[in-house]
C-alpha cells in the first residue's frame, strides 16, 4: 500500500464474470500489479490494514444515539460508504492472497450461526450463544 489514507482502490473494469466478488478480487489483482503492491499485501499487512479501516468505519458512528446512526446526514453516508468500500476491498484482497473463498466461507459459517443461534431459542435475543 501507499502512505495514504485512501484504502487499496480498484480500477474500474476488471473482470466481467457473473460473481462481483470474483470481479472484485481480479480488479484487485492489477490495481496492485500495476502498482508493485503484491510485496506489501502480506496476509499479515492485509488483516492489519483492515482492521484499521473498520476503526475508521466506526468512527462517525461514535456518540450517536441509535436513532442518529440510522439517520445519518448525507456527507457522513457517504463518509461511511467510503470506509465501508475500504473494509471490503482489504478484506477482498486478503481472502485472495489466502486462496478463501469468501463467498463459500459466509455460508458455511452462516451454517454455524444457525446451529449455534436455533430459531426457537435466539429468536428476539441477543444472548450470546453459549449463555441461550
Amino acid at each position: 500500500m501507499d502512505d495514504t489514507d485512501d484504502g487499496p482502490g480498484v480500477v474500474p473494469g476488471g473482470s466481467t464474470g457473473a460473481d462481483p466478488l470474483i470481479a472484485l478480487r481480479d480488479a484487485l489483482r492489477v490495481f496492485a500489479a500495476e502498482r508493485d503492491w503484491e510485496r506489501f499485501h502480506a496476509p499479515k499487512n492485509l488483516a492489519a490494514a483492515l482492521s484499521v479501516e473498520a476503526a475508521e468505519l466506526l468512527e462517525p458512528f461514535q456518540w450517536l444515539s441509535e436513532a442518529e446512526s440510522q439517520a445519518l446526514p448525507p456527507e457522513t453516508l457517504e463518509a461511511v460508504r467510503r470506509e465501508m468500500a475500504d473494509v471490503l476491498l482489504y478484506l477482498v484482497r486478503l481472502a485472495d492472497r489466502l486462496d478463501v473463498d469468501l463467498a463459500q466461507a459466509a455460508r458455511d459459517k452462516m451454517v454455524l450461526n444457525a446451529a449455534k443461534y436455533p430459531v426457537e431459542r435466539a429468536r428476539g435475543r441477543s444472548t450470546k450463544y453459549d449463555a441461550l
